[in-house]
């Protein structure tokens, strides 16, 4: 067990938790090439090819678009508009400073009209970023604070996190549609082979068809956890400043107010998680500000 007060390396804790992640891929297609072995045990093999046909086309094709719009979605669904260089010169120059620590290309930037403190970042790479903040974080942050939270999202997309995440939800398309197409053919499936074997092999592939989508969704937010912590690291190696982030955290944590007004489905890009009842997507903020008290 690591002391409270032990150090934390911002490396080290990178590294860490990109393993981690990486193990968590691994656990969801373990998860995936279980249930094709089971589906293709209990039915005839030509029948599993063709749901994996049909899911993988279904998937990539929704995934790839998202994937290489991501930016243009992100933007459109939470209706920013692009930053002044007048209005917000801070934020201009705040950015430019980090790209030029960190070596990175200087990303569009977009503001959110909401009074609450959040931000998030996307693109498919770091030539095609966008960073977007709300209007409450460049009116409550001072600029450490500030400069801290644009160091997290340029952190994200320094890691490639959407891509990383892109995998993850392929994957997870993927084991959801096999299992949905699974349940619904054993409405047509004919009872010509009742022997015992068979038998216990269809009702654990109905077990882990059903049981399958729920394990992977929630391996995918334990991905998005971990990839929280990674761009804290990162953020933390941009800036050699962590009460900034520490700062900003503590002023979320205070307000308290989750904005309502966004899709779910974002809720993973942002910088802390907009949704009250669904803190699953994003590390508690103690445990983060822990973490970064000791860097």
């Amino acid at each position: 067990m690591v002391a409270q007060n032990e150090r934390v390396n911002f490396q080290d804790q990178i590294s860490a938790n990109k393993w981690k992640s990486f193990f968590l891929i691994f656990i969801i297609f373990i998860v995936f090439l279980v249930l094709g072995y089971i589906i293709s045990l209990a039915f005839d093999p030509g029948f599993l090819f063709i749901i994996m046909i049909i899911s993988i086309i279904f998937s990539l094709s929704y995934i790839l678009f998202s994937y290489y719009n991501s930016d243009k979605i992100a933007i459109a669904s939470v209706r920013a508009k692009e930053a002044s260089r007048t209005e917000h010169r801070q934020y201009y120059h705040i950015v430019e400073g980090l790209t030029i620590a960190s070596g990175m290309p200087m990303p569009r930037l977009y503001v959110m009209d909401s009074p609450q403190i959040n931000a998030f970042a996307s693109g498919r790479n770091p030539n095609k970023a966008v960073l977007c903040v709300t209007r409450g974080a460049l009116e409550k942050l001072d600029k450490r604070e500030l400069e801290g939270v644009l160091a997290h999202e340029l952190g994200h997309v320094a890691n490639y996190d959407i891509r990383y995440m892109t995998l993850a939800t392929v994957m997870v398309g993927m084991i959801a549609i096999i299992s949905e197409i699974f349940l619904r053919s054993l409405w047509f499936k004919g009872g010509g082979n009742d022997n015992k074997g068979n038998a216990i092999l269809l009702v654990i592939g109905i077990i882990l068809a059903i049981l399958a989508p729920i394990i992977v969704q929630l391996v995918q937010l334990a991905i998005s956890r971990k990839r929280e912590f990674v761009a804290d690291a990162s953020a933390v190696r941009f800036t050699r400043y962590p009460p900034g982030l520490i700062g900003a955290l503590k002023k979320i944590r205070a307000e308290n107010q989750p904005e309502k007004k966004i899709s779910k489905a974002m809720a993973p890009l942002f910088f802390a998680n907009p949704f009250k009842g669904l803190g699953s997507t994003h590390p508690p903020l103690e445990k983060r500000i822990e973490v970064l008290e000791r860097m």
